[in-house]
């Protein structure tokens, strides 16, 4: 039997890393981070114990890039769905409802997301995460941003604090609020994106919104 080649083994190990990404989402989603171990996860994405310090130093930074993949893949599903667009106000409410819509959906999962941000070692530089910021960036960019260089870190601190706020234990946000403040800061009307199964605060219709989230001054300054 001839070696496989160089292109095999790639996909191979591709394949590998994404079934450890999927098994670390999975039993974080049902057990939490400290009742879940690499080998459960090996074991769940049936692979070797040793294959997973291969692709990552430890637990942490696998189940943050596991994150970061559900999250830069739900955007893109979110951006890209039909019928697409390229209006810039469309996307960054998609955007928005994208990332919110997780903290919603899956709040355990989010939770120990954002404690592991706050752990020392911070963010994870990996593919992941790469690629989560560079549709952040390109969200920011389509919506008229002057200095996206600015503003993405502007945006993406916006969304952590609202993601922060809808799943703090016993004491979370409503996300109809947390999407009124956000929409109402980037001049978003409510009926864009996907809108929650609730009136925008205040009690407004979905399309008595433009006028309340239209502002004369910079983003954030109401009208």
């Amino acid at each position: 039997m001839s070696p496989r080649s160089a292109s095999v083994n790639e996909e191979l190990r591709r394949r590998s890393r994404e079934r450890l990404l999927q098994a670390a989402l999975e039993l974080v989603g049902e057990r939490g981070y400290e009742a879940t171990t690499l080998a459960d996860i090996a074991d769940r994405a049936g692979t070797a114990r040793g294959l997973v310090s291969y692709y990552f130093p430890g637990k942490r930074q696998l189940v943050q890039s596991a994150v970061h993949r559900l999250m830069h893949r739900t955007l893109e599903e979110a951006l890209e769905r039909e019928p697409r667009t390229e209006d810039g106000a469309e996307r960054m409410a998609r955007a928005i409802d994208a990332v919110l819509g997780l903290a919603r959906d899956r709040t355990v999962l989010m939770r120990q997301h954002m404690a592991g941000l706050l752990d020392s070692e911070g963010f994870v530089q990996c593919p992941e995460q790469q690629r989560l910021a560079e549709l952040l960036r390109d969200t920011v960019a389509r919506h008229g941003s002057p200095d996206v260089a600015t503003d993405y870190p502007m945006l993406r601190s916006l969304l952590m604090g609202s993601v922060f706020a809808m799943v703090l234990p016993n004491a979370p946000m409503p996300i109809a609020v947390l999407r009124a403040e956000l929409f109402r800061r980037y001049r978003l009307d409510w009926s864009q994106g996907a809108p929650p199964d609730t009136e925008a605060p205040g009690g407004r219709c979905d399309t008595d919104l433009s006028r309340f989230f239209q502002t004369d001054g910079p983003p954030g300054q109401p009208k």
